[in-house]
């Protein structure tokens, strides 16, 4: 009789650690988001959607084991950010680049990395905490010139995965420029900073408001945006650069 009940109660609890499994990637949402990384055109439509596939929604969740130096992480999803045939548009830019994070979940932080190919070329101390919104690094590239691309790799603190974020750049000019974003809070990061205490970010009210950067938009809230109305589908806070129309990953035409 013990055992009858002791098998009935295995199969419950290896159904929930199903459960738990399938739905913990959700948790995953981070990328960079200033220089455009290649998630990022691809969920402003700078790329054709037909190319860049499902990481139009989400570009926040490309989330693999740490180590990588893969765009995808390496991992079973986004292979298409690996492919280097594809014209992945690239941002003018100086020798020394500002990269700005944006997170939709605030995971505690192991450390931020930067690579060229092989070369680490930046490091920056996430000292165990969760990140700031707008989260920013000064990166010196080394002298490089002509175009390159920089693997970004926010290494979670108390999980073994990452973030990954690939961002194409001309350096020297002859690319495109890139939208600058103008968060509510923005820190800029020394290697090993101390941590500091954001300021409140603007919430959206109930009801239909007007569409402005530096607020915090939640799952439902209706904006308009050049008479036209939509329907935040993913919480996050606004950008410049993110407007609704541009947006589809955030936004949906009410």
């Amino acid at each position: 009789m013990r055992r009858l009940i002791v098998l009935p109660l295995l199969a419950v609890g290896a159904l929930i650690g199903s459960l738990v499994v399938a739905v913990s990637p959700a948790s995953a949402h981070g990328y960079v988001s200033s220089p455009l990384s290649r998630q990022a055109m691809c969920a402003q439509g700078r790329v054709p959607a037909a190319t860049c596939g499902d990481i139009i929604w989400e570009p926040q969740s490309v989330e693999a084991p740490k180590g990588s130096l893969q765009c995808n992480g390496g991992g079973s999803r986004f292979a298409v950010l690996n492919d280097n045939s594809i014209n992945w548009p690239a941002t003018s830019v100086g020798n020394t680049v500002t990269f700005t994070w944006t997170f939709t979940a605030f995971h505690s932080s192991s450390n931020f990395e930067y690579f060229v190919g092989n070369t680490r070329i930046a490091n920056y101390s996430g000292n165990n905490q969760p990140p700031p919104q707008g989260l920013t690094h000064s990166v010196d590239l080394g002298g490089r010139t002509g175009r390159i691309t920089v693997l970004a790799r926010w290494n979670v603190a108390d999980t073994g995965n990452a973030f990954y974020s690939c961002v194409d750049l001309q350096v020297g000019g002859g690319g495109t420029s890139s939208p600058s974003p103008s968060p509510s809070v923005t820190r800029t990061s020394s290697p090993s900073p101390s941590p500091t205490k954001a300021s409140p970010t603007p919430t959206a009210t109930s009801g239909t408001t007007t569409w402005a950067a530096g607020t915090a938009y939640k799952i439902g809230d209706v904006v308009t945006y050049n008479g036209v109305s939509y329907r935040c589908i993913q919480a996050h806070t606004a950008l410049v650069g993110w407007e609704p129309p541009n947006t589809p990953a955030l936004w949906s035409k009410v």
